[in-house]
């Protein structure tokens, strides 16, 4: 018979998942002395906030679903080595994902959803630096701002229209036309069209500043079960009763449910339908080059983020849908390198490799997470489906769920971002 851990007799909250979003949520329930446990099936950082690009990006606080977009996800459908390939399959709730993606696909849609992404992002930014600041941590956190770089005047054209958009959010940009571009920033290309620079962004090393804040919430009593696999639930009367892994059975007053791309999993433990596919991306760190800028960058056109780590240097890109498999797909590889010779005067084949590395990241439908209270089980949590800005949005999101938690007012509305939505 598994054993049964009874976590504490004060109200208790079991959080499933030790990613950013996790551990986030458990630093705000422990600061005010709410007991937890974490359980995560792997170690922390062993999925996708450890190898990602780092950005905390009010500027990118976009959804993937806008206009046009599905016209040239088709495009891409059968290309392999496309910034958003999706694998054909005829899985129904991939096709039901879909179905709802192409619904987001609208100008209505995207001006509905930009500005609660821009707010998360922009909230979440000022308590990482609140956190960053208050518990000491080193994880190579500056504000150098964000640079996106262009190959085509059509798409340049473009960066500057969705700028003056963001201007509206109260996102500021600058635009570098080519002839000043590498003035800015020298290893750019003399033939690319221009930049749009972003001051206000901001970036880091996200598995130093994860694994250091899981050390601090221990060192605040939240109990940390790492190599414990969530199995199954015993529900009664409408609450979660208890949990059921491989290291025991844990009773808990609240769960919260944050395990990325596997919480449609767990959640199909508790017949709920959670509308989030898992999104494989790759990046490749390398040590980085001497006299290399201190400047975050984005390649437009390939979708291929660029990132100064401390002394390495990281290019991080793709959206691959295509399931819960981690293999490594070598034409996306091949993508990302290439994709980075056609805009940066930096040879990947010569600088000395650090890591290859590929993760999922949870994508909800229409780009909003899914975040908040189920209206099925009473004491269920649910927290995960950024997309590709769970880390950017990580701390304002564990903010949120210690709010929900306690029943206590909250610091942003989050009922466009209902669990059941769907």
């Amino acid at each position: 018979m598994a054993k049964r851990i009874f976590i504490s007799q004060q109200p208790s909250v079991i959080i499933i998942g030790g990613g950013i979003i996790g551990v986030c949520s458990a630093y705000y329930l422990a600061r005010k002395g709410v007991p937890v446990t974490l359980l995560e099936k792997d170690r922390i950082n062993a999925g996708s906030t450890y190898g990602n690009a780092g950005f905390i990006t009010p500027s990118d606080s976009l959804p993937v679903p806008a206009p046009g977009v599905l016209t040239q996800g088709m495009r891409w459908l059968m290309d392999a080595a496309s910034p958003f390939y999706i694998k054909p399959t005829l899985k129904r709730d991939m096709l039901q994902w879909l179905w709802n993606f192409q619904k987001a696909c609208n100008e209505k849609a995207w001006k509905e959803a930009v500005p609660i992404l821009t707010e998360l992002s922009v909230e979440s930014q000022a308590l990482f630096e609140e956190i960053i600041e208050s518990e000491k941590l080193s994880c190579e956190y500056q504000q150098q701002g964000l640079m996106l770089l262009y190959k085509k005047e059509e798409t340049f054209q473009e960066g500057q229209q969705m700028a003056r958009k963001l201007e509206e959010y109260g996102i500021s940009a600058e635009v570098f036309p080519a002839d000043g571009l590498q003035s800015r920033f020298p290893p750019a290309l003399p033939e690319l069209t221009g930049g749009i620079f972003y001051k206000s962004d901001a970036h880091f090393d996200p598995a130093a500043f994860n694994a250091q804040l899981a050390q601090r919430v221990r060192e605040m009593g939240v109990k940390i079960r790492e190599n414990t696999e969530v199995l199954n639930f015993t529900v009664e009367a409408g609450r979660i009763r208890e949990v059921h892994t491989t290291t025991g059975t844990y009773l808990a007053d609240q769960i919260v449910l944050a395990a990325g791309a596997w919480t449609p999993s767990l959640g199909k433990q508790l017949d709920l339908q959670l509308a989030i596919q898992p999104a494989k991306g790759y990046s490749i760190t390398v040590q980085r080059p001497e006299n290399y800028p201190e400047l975050p960058l984005l390649l437009d056109e390939t979708k291929i983020a660029v990132t100064p780590i401390g002394d390495t240097l990281r290019f991080a890109g793709t959206l691959e849908l295509a399931g819960l498999g981690l293999e490594i797909n070598q034409k996306r590889l091949n993508a990302i390198r290439h994709g980075v010779e056609d805009y940066l005067d930096v040879d990947l084949d010569v600088q000395p490799l650090v890591e290859i590395w590929r993760g999922l990241r949870p994508c909800s439908p229409d780009g909003l997470p899914l975040l908040g209270r189920s209206e099925r089980y009473a004491n269920l949590i649910v927290a995960s489906g950024h997309c590709m800005l769970g880390i950017s949005q990580g701390t304002m999101t564990g903010k949120l769920v210690a709010e929900i938690a306690l029943g206590e007012n909250l610091s942003m509305d989050v009922e466009s971002m209902r669990i059941e939505r769907f």
